[in-house]
Formats: C-alpha cells, sequence, structure tokens
C-alpha cells in the first residue's frame, strides 16, 4: 500500500530521530530536530524540551501527533521497521503493542492476522513471513524460536499491564510453560521479579529466583513499545508499567499528545484533506428540537444518496450515524428508533443499533452493494475502533456540549471514501446536525470536537463550513459579508431541486424561486442553466449577471471567475519539452554504484570490540552497541546464514534495496564492499554482523550521496549548463483560480486586505503577527499590484520553483496592473543565507520570460519590502 506523502514524512522524521539519537543520545536528537525550523512551524508550540522516561536517558520515548483519520496504526506497523534499521539492530525485535480498549485489541489483532490487511502487509514486506501476532491472553504459545526466527507482536490493553500490585495478573505470574524461554538465562537477574515465598514454595524454588512471567521475558528481550491513542497511557502507574517492560524505545500515536509526551512530528488536517484522507469542510446545521435535527439529517443523507448514485468513482452508500442519550435521559435509542419507524416510516433493514448491548452491526459489511442499512444509532460504542468511510452525517440529539464522545463520533464521518475526492463537492464534505439554541453556541461546541480530534484551533474554525445565508460568520464578523438575491423562476419542484443540487453551498430554493448566496462558480452556473428549461435559464442568466454586476465591488476577482496562469519552467531535453523538476531530469542521466566505491576507509567506517560493546566510529559519530547483555545471549544460539560473508551481503541487500538500483548491481557492489572490509581491512566477520544495521545505514548514505549528486548534475547541466535552454510554458502552467486552497486554514485576523485573489487568504506560516503577515500588508500596499495570492507550500495547487534538492514554493504570486506577472519569496533577515539556491531558481525563471522574481528581505539598502518590489517593477 502506497502511503501517503505525510505518512511518509512522518517515518522519515522519526528514523532521523533514531539514528541521531544512536549518536547523540536521545534528548539531543530529538532536541536539534524539533527546533529545525520547519519542524518547529509544523509542531506549532507542541515541540520543547524533551522529557525522558523512567530517569532513562538512553531510552528513547517519542509521540507522533496525527489527526483523526491520519491512519495512525498503519504507521505504526511501519514504525517497527523504521525503528528496528534505525535504532534496536536486531533482526526480529519484539513488539509491544498497546491500546486503549478491549474492541480495539480484538481488531488489531485481528487485522494484524489477516495477509490481505495493510498493517499485516507492512510488517510481512519489512520481516517476512510469519509474522507471530499473540493477543496477550495467548502469550503462552510462544517459543524460543519464534523470538529468534520470527517478528513476534503481542496486542495487550493499556490495562492489562497497569496495576501496582502483580499478584493475580497473568502476565506477571509464574508460567512453567514459559521455562524454556529461560533455559540460559541466570536464575537471579536485577530487576527482575522473583519468585517470592508462596509461588516458591508452590513451585519449589527459592524466592530469590527469577518468575518464569511474561512480565520478565519482555523485560530480558527489551521490546520495541508501540502505543495507540498515547494520551490515555500518561499517569504514573503506567510509567511504573513501563519500567517493568524495560521497552528498548517507545512510540506514541495519538491524535490529542499529552503535555507530557515528546512530540516530534505533527500532521495537520490540511495535510490530511490534500491527500484526500478526509471529508472537510464539515458543514453545520443546527436545530431548535431533536425532531428537526433528524429530520435534516434524514434528508441530507437522500440529497447525498442521489449524488452518489449519479459517481462512477466506486460505489457509495451514505450513512446516518445517530447519538442517541444514554438511559435515563429524553432521547434513548429505544425513542429515536420508534421515532424513525412510525414518523419517517424507515424500514427495520436499514437500521442498525449498535450500543454495549445491541451489536447489530456485527457480522456486517456495510461497504457490500447488498447491505441494506442507511442508519445507524449508537451512544458511545463506536467512539472506538470502528471506522466505515461511507458514513457522511453525524447527528447528535442531545446538546453537543455535553456529549464528551461526541468528538470520536464525529471522526467517523470525516474518512473520504477510497481516500479518492469525487467529482460531486457535496460528496467531499461531512454533516453535522446538532441541537442548539443558537449557531454560534454550536459552532463553537463543534469545533471544540475538532480540536479535542486532533486538529489546530484555527484549523478546526476553517474546516466548519456554515450555512451560506447566515450574515455573521462562525466566529465573530465575516470578513465581508455575502450578498444575496432572490431570483423568480417558472419551474416545477423537480426542476428546482436539480437546480439547487448543481450549487447547494449557494443555491436555496423558495416558493417558486431560487435564492443565490455569494457567488456562483462557473461550472455551477453552466450546471443551472442546464437544468432550466431554455426561457427559465435564459431569464435567470440575465439575473445572475444583473447580480454579480451591482455587487462585483464585494466580491474577490476569483468569485467572479477570474483566472490567472503563471508559467512553468520547462527544460528541452532530447528535442522535447519537460518540466523543470529534477526527479524528471534525472530520468535522462544514468549513475552507478561504482561512483560510490566499495573501500570504507576508517574514518568512514569502524568496529572496535571491548569487553561488552562495539565501538562504531560512523562519519565522525562515534556509537556503541553492547553485547553482552542477556537478551542478545538469548538469540545468539541461531546461527544468522552461517555467519558467511555471502550470508552478510545477503542480509545487507534486504537493509539496502533501493528501488533505482538493479538487484544484481547492488549485490555485486555489496559483495565487494563486505570483501573489502574483511580481507584488507581485517575486520571480524562476527562483529560485521552484529553491527551489520548500523553498516547498512552508512551505505544507505552512501548510495543516497551517489544519487543526489547525480541529480545535482542533471539539475546544474539542463538548466544552468552552457548548452541548457529553459523555457516557460503558460499552456502547462499553475492556475489560479477560485477553490484552488479549498480546505486550507483561513487568515482570521483584524487587517482587511483589498487586493488578494482568492475570498480567504490562507493562513501565514509565520503566525497572525509575524513577518509574514507584514510582507503580505506591503505587498496588498503596491500600487501597481491588481491581484495576489498568498502561495501554500507543498500544496498540490500552489506555485513552485525546482532546486536540486527538491522544490521551493515562492511566498506570494501577482498579477500586475498592466498583466505581468511578479513572484515574491520573502525570507526574514536571520534566513537570508541560506536561500541562495531558491534565489537562483528565480532568476531563472525570470530570465526565461516567466515573470518577475523578487526575493524580498524584511529590510534592505534602507527599502522595506514595498519598496523593494517597486524597485523591480520599475527595472522590469
Amino acid at each position: 500500500m502506497q502511503l501517503k506523502t505525510y505518512q511518509q514524512a512522518t517515518l522519515d522524521t522519526l528514523r532521523r530521530f533514531f539514528e541521531a539519537a544512536q549518536a547523540h543520545e536521545p534528548k539531543a536528537a530529538y532536541e536539534a530536530i524539533t527546533t529545525e525550523p520547519d519542524q518547529a512551524r509544523r509542531l506549532r508550540g507542541y515541540g520543547g524540551r524533551y522529557t525522558p522516561l523512567l530517569g532513562q536517558e538512553g531510552m528513547p520515548y517519542v509521540c507522533l501527533r496525527l489527526p483523526t483519520g491520519g491512519g495512525k496504526t498503519l504507521l505504526a506497523a511501519h514504525s517497527v521497521a523504521v525503528a528496528r534499521d534505525a535504532w534496536i539492530g536486531r533482526d526480529y525485535p519484539p513488539v509491544l503493542w498497546l491500546v486503549p480498549t478491549t474492541t480495539i485489541r480484538r481488531q488489531t489483532v485481528d487485522a494484524l492476522n489477516n495477509p490481505r490487511h495493510p498493517y499485516r502487509q507492512a510488517l510481512a514486506a519489512a520481516f517476512g513471513e510469519p509474522v507471530r501476532v499473540f493477543d496477550i491472553a495467548d502469550f503462552t504459545r510462544l517459543t524460543a524460536a519464534d523470538l529468534s526466527r520470527h517478528l513476534c507482536v503481542f496486542v495487550a490493553t493499556i490495562q492489562t499491564l497497569r496495576v501496582e500490585n502483580t499478584e493475580g495478573r497473568k502476565v506477571y505470574a509464574h508460567h512453567e510453560a514459559l521455562e524454556p524461554l529461560f533455559a540460559n538465562v541466570p536464575k537471579r537477574i536485577s530487576g527482575l521479579e522473583p519468585l517470592g515465598a508462596e509461588v516458591a514454595k508452590r513451585v519449589g524454588g527459592h524466592p530469590d529466583d527469577i518468575r518464569y512471567s511474561f512480565a520478565n521475558l519482555l523485560h530480558l528481550h527489551r521490546p520495541l513499545m508501540i502505543v495507540d491513542e498515547a494520551h490515555k497511557a500518561v499517569t504514573g502507574l503506567s510509567r511504573e508499567m513501563q519500567a517493568r517492560v524495560n521497552p528498548s524505545a517507545i512510540i506514541e500515536f495519538t491524535a490529542t499528545p499529552h503535555p507530557k509526551s515528546n512530540i516530534l512530528h505533527a500532521v495537520s488536517a490540511a495535510e490530511l484533506k490534500a491527500e484526500q484522507m478526509i471529508k472537510l469542510p464539515v458543514r453545520l446545521d443546527e436545530h431548535q428540537t431533536w425532531e428537526g435535527a433528524v429530520t435534516g439529517a434524514i434528508a441530507r443523507r437522500a440529497e447525498l444518496a442521489e449524488k452518489a448514485g449519479r459517481d462512477r468513482d466506486g460505489y457509495i452508500r451514505p450513512l446516518v450515524l445517530f447519538q442517541a442519550e444514554d438511559k435515563g435521559r429524553e432521547v434513548t435509542v429505544d425513542v429515536l428508533l420508534e421515532h424513525l419507524r412510525s414518523v419517517h416510516h424507515i424500514p427495520a433493514d436499514k437500521i442498525a443499533v449498535a450500543t454495549g448491548d445491541q451489536r447489530g452491526l456485527d457480522g456486517i459489511d456495510l461497504f457490500s452493494p447488498d447491505c441494506p442499512i442507511d442508519y445507524i444509532i449508537t451512544v458511545e460504542a463506536l467512539k472506538e475502533g470502528w471506522d466505515c468511510s461511507f458514513a457522511y452525517v453525524f447527528c447528535s440529539v442531545a446538546n453537543i456540549r455535553s456529549a464528551t464522545d461526541a468528538e470520536q463520533l464525529l471522526g467517523r464521518v470525516l474518512r473520504m471514501p477510497y481516500a479518492v475526492r469525487r467529482k460531486a463537492p457535496a460528496l467531499n464534505k461531512a454533516y453535522a446536525h446538532l441541537v442548539s439554541k443558537s449557531f454560534a453556541e454550536a459552532a463553537t461546541a463543534l469545533k471544540d470536537r475538532l480540536v479535542d480530534m486532533g486538529f489546530e484551533e484555527q484549523e478546526a474554525e476553517a474546516s466548519i463550513e456554515a450555512a451560506p445565508t447566515l450574515g455573521e460568520g462562525l466566529f465573530g464578523a465575516r470578513a465581508r459579508p455575502l450578498p444575496s438575491a432572490r431570483i423568480e423562476v417558472a419551474a416545477d419542484a423537480g426542476t428546482l431541486a436539480a437546480v439547487r443540487a448543481a450549487a447547494p453551498d449557494r443555491l436555496s430554493v423558495e416558493d417558486g424561486a431560487i435564492r443565490i448566496t455569494g457567488f456562483l462558480r462557473e461550472a455551477e452556473k453552466a450546471a443551472v442553466y442546464a437544468a432550466l428549461p431554455a426561457p427559465a435559464a435564459a431569464h435567470v442568466r440575465e439575473q445572475v449577471a444583473a447580480y454579480e454586476a451591482e455587487h462585483a465591488h464585494e466580491a474577490a476577482p476569483a468569485e467572479l471567475g477570474q483566472t490567472f496562469v503563471v508559467p512553468r519552467l520547462m527544460a528541452q531535453m532530447q528535442g522535447e519539452l519537460v518540466f523543470a523538476d529534477t526527479d524528471r531530469l534525472s530520468e535522462y542521466f544514468d549513475w552507478s554504484l561504482a561512483e560510490a566505491g566499495h573501500q570504507l576507509t576508517r574514518d568512514q567506517f569502524d568496529v572496535a570490540e571491548t569487553a561488552d560493546a562495539f565501538q562504531i566510529d560512523l562519519d565522525g559519530d562515534r556509537l556503541t552497541v553492547a553485547h553482552s547483555d542477556v537478551s542478545d545471549q538469548l538469540l545468539l544460539d541461531v546461527p544468522v546464514e552461517g555467519w558467511t560473508e555471502s550470508g552478510l551481503v545477503a542480509l545487507l541487500a534486504k537493509a539496502v534495496r533501493q528501488d533505482d538500483v538493479r538487484p544484481a548491481e547492488l549485490l555485486a557492489w555489496l559483495a565487494d564492499v563486505v570483501g573489502f572490509l574483511v580481507r584488507d581491512r581485517h575486520l571480524p566477520l562476527a562483529a560485521l554482523m552484529r553491527c551489520r544495521f548500523l553498516l547498512a545505514r552508512r551505505l544507505r548514505d552512501r548510495i543516497a550521496a551517489v544519487r543526489q549528486a547525480a541529480r545535482e548534475r542533471a539539475y546544474q547541466s539542463c538548466l544552468f549548463g552552457p548548452d541548457a535552454a529553459p523555457t516557460v510554458s503558460v499552456e502547462h502552467g499553475f492556475r489560479f483560480a477560485d477553490g484552488m486552497f479549498d480546505g486550507v486554514p483561513a487568515y482570521r485576523g483584524s487587517y482587511r486586505f483589498t487586493k488578494h485573489f482568492l475570498p480567504a487568504v490562507p493562513v501565514f506560516d509565520s503566525g497572525e503577527d509575524g513577518e509574514e503577515l507584514s510582507a503580505a500588508k506591503q505587498l496588498d500596499a503596491v500600487p501597481e499590484v491588481d491581484v495576489w495570492v498568498r502561495n501554500v507550500a507543498s500544496h498540490p495547487a500552489a506555485f513552485w520553483l525546482p532546486l536540486a534538492t527538491g522544490r521551493t514554493y515562492p511566498d506570494f504570486v501577482a498579477r500586475l496592473t498592466d498583466g505581468r506577472l511578479l513572484v515574491v519569496e520573502y525570507k526574514g533577515g536571520h534566513l537570508v543565507r541560506d536561500a541562495a539556491e531558491k534565489r537562483l531558481a528565480g532568476e531563472l525563471w525570470e530570465r526565461s520570460g516567466g515573470g518577475l522574481y523578487v526575493f524580498a528581505e524584511r529590510e534592505r539598502d534602507g527599502m522595506n519590502v514595498c519598496d523593494q518590489i517597486r524597485r523591480a517593477i520599475g527595472r522590469g
């Protein structure tokens, strides 16, 4: 399963942390990474000082933050191989996988045991088959061969191990069935729980002898600890549990981190939306009564079902998720069920009830076209571990302010079917129908629920869509009040319904009329006219034109259908124009592992054996790998590929494999590397075997350096070389139009921009009082600027320029009053020296005919940003 960009970035950050922790200890590694400018901006205050667990400075403990719907469990599966390769250095490190509830535990075990499930496939791809998955209750099935030859994953609830008194707990109890796994272990080891007098008397041992318990076995083998929904695990007692388990590392995954967690990487809701993982925004409708909320939810589902029926990108059956009240309250499950049947006449087979007592979804495949269920009633049973992306509408009959489980239920309607955006805009949104006396109250409550699900507060506000007829915004006055117009239409109710379906967010139907709120996009207007009879269409077209002319001064240019195209930088390759993207250009240039060389000097890689460890020099970093701990001794009785050079080469090939390197070439190169280290450098084969994960890391780095050198050659040759002929293409350019940055959080500050091309200004990376905002204000004030756009870094629709190392996304793109284009890259004073490559790329785009490029600084030669831009405009 192909990982999304943000998922791969999360794993890459985790890998960087583990690799740095080997050389510089976890604390230094964490603080170095989280203070990098890009990472600090991403963390938005979550990063900070590293707090080790249990006083163990040497044990890595980090938390990865992903909003609901981001695929935390899939990333957890992939993170096992990352930890093995970059930190643990053992072929098959045992994994203790902790989850918050028994329901989740069962589901996780089932998924990891299913060869077709992405979680299992992620593990199998890295560790081979079989992967041994154990429900915590089944640990007595474990054998010594399992631990030494296979990846073993033990799935448990946090509560299973979180106890003060270990007596009576199965995982802490003495089990004679586990004795073979302690065969080579001394009778007494510090840190392991002893038999105690009572157990010793029963089994015939000494009270100080170690127990043959599963907890002691974990302690010996130092498992990698994966913690799902980690915010529920951070207590003093669970820290005590972690001391008993003695993990080699702890990786937590959650949407809502605890303040005590070391947040290493955070993913935004905007990234999930850009990757088509979640439905956003959430369309909010408030109702005075619970009956009104139910009716609205049913009507919304019918509308979505009609659109889904016309969608050809995969079967969808939109579902409504009702949240009833607890027993003893007004609208219980039974009351709601009876209401659906008697008032709305919904057949019984279309309704499922899923509560602690009623398990109406057991054994049901909601994705099947044969499944009749359209409505699901629950109280809180679905809040953990339930996932059906067909759920579109969330309806709570209780006041959401007091619904403590609402955030998890709301999360069930955010997942996007098939992780693919649909052609009908309505199918890309989620819907919430809430009972509230005021819209502001409902909006604030819903925002709080989204924050609880891992959204930033600003993201949460931007992700809630109000009914377009409201004159006030969700969280204060609108930047611009939306104009509105009523147009009489001679058409029947069915035709009017079709008209409304063309733009349900901007159109409503009244008696014999349609009401427009805001401005229709060109495609929406075309759909409206097509739905009407010719005479009515002509009348509506005329009225819409008059309405737009009257309110044109209130609209952003994009809302009126304006667009503009920014030329893309292109390169001439073998007689054809191609995108000037370094990945694309590199395809025209060959490179070979021969360029890497097979001779690793002592400065590049060296191993020195001491009494109890290997000391390894790795390009200036001095690392230590212990080899005398008990867990290693337990595993050394099984030879690895016969401890031969060819065996080491095979293992390295598995760890170093690259998609763009032929296997035969890789094997030949690795054989030369190993031969040189063993025969020329006289390094012991056993030492190389024991340290092969670090050797593999060094070899991957060497391959990456050769690849990057080839990329830089391609970049320089195609764009800056003597025979280079870069140009620009309007045909393949970046199109700026309404809706291009939908879903990106909007700037909500007090300043009112007058020339922004889009109706909403995307939020500024530097916050609402930073330098980037100041630069935008100055750009907005330049007289020669007609319109401008805040360019969103890494967004699929954003303008970018190539770099040898990737891409750069300039901060602002503008169209001048004389029609010329202007691109502005703004950097504060402390960042100017790091931006030379970006500046060269921008100036190349300008020389190639793209437009004007300005590398603006806070102050240069006594000029502010506005002055620098005006000087460039005059120069051009």
